[in-house]
């Protein structure tokens, strides 16, 4: 199981936010480029970036920052997700060297473009999952949808979606603690890998995790924890290796 640390960025900056509410966000780091060598030279074998002003914008906002993390370490590997809206933006990011790009808002509103997607760059297409009490929210989490977040996940694996990232809403940036048993319900519902998203805390939720990894739980995006030091990332990524 990989630990991923996830740089989200806002006009520039490294932040997070709780709930996924742009107005609270607390600011990390000026130099994104910077944060991504500190979780690199810890140990990450993946990075997870999301442009937050881009998943409110519906294009992106802050792919110059992107890129420079994509040059400055080439040998890891980058997801990417906010204001991924259109092929052009896929296919520029791909060429630009990220790895795997998330589609949120648009695949649950217009499922027909990752079935598109998934086919024109397979094995790139990661689907985005934030749900609360089961159904999934859209619009960077301003409205939930009537959609059950397993059905979803079932229609998207059938469609060659690479992997589903699922975020309990509830509990992202909150630090709360991961929910593990929905995350283990719905590796289990599917034979693609799922991601966990949302909640961990400090390293008694990378154990829990790892209890379920063999379940489909290939890896779990840390956060506010890393950022706050509540999560030591190089012990915790070398815990998580061992689990799955």
């Amino acid at each position: 199981m990989l630990l991923i640390p996830a740089i989200d960025l806002k006009e520039g900056k490294c932040v997070r936010l709780r709930q996924g509410r742009m107005e609270d966000d607390t600011v990390f780091s000026d130099d994104p480029v910077a944060v991504a060598g500190r979780w690199v030279e810890a140990g990450a074998k993946r990075l997870h970036l999301v442009d937050l002003d881009g998943a409110f914008a519906g294009k992106p906002r802050n792919a110059s920052v992107i890129h420079a993390i994509v040059e400055a370490y080439p040998d890891v590997p980058v997801q990417i997700g906010g204001g991924i809206r259109d092929e052009d933006t896929i296919e520029a990011y791909l060429e630009a060297g990220v790895q795997y790009v998330i589609i949120g808002t648009k695949a649950v509103s217009e499922p027909h473009f990752v079935r598109d997607v998934a086919l024109e760059f397979p094995g790139h297409i990661i689907i985005g999952l934030d749900a609360k009490d089961g159904k999934v929210a859209i619009d960077g989490w301003s409205k939930l949808s009537r959609h059950d977040v397993i059905d979803l996940a079932q229609k998207f694996e059938a469609q060659g979606v690479s992997a589903i990232i699922y975020t309990d809403i509830s509990r992202d940036g909150m630090m709360q603690g991961v929910n593990v048993e929905a995350t283990a319900k719905l590796a289990r519902a599917v034979n693609i890998p799922i991601i966990a998203s949302g909640g961990i805390t400090n390293i008694d939720d990378i154990r829990a995790l790892g209890t379920v990894a063999h379940e489909g739980i290939t890896g779990a995006i840390t956060g506010r924890a890393i950022y706050e030091g509540t999560l030591d990332f190089a012990e915790a990524a070398k815990l998580a290796e061992t689990f799955g």
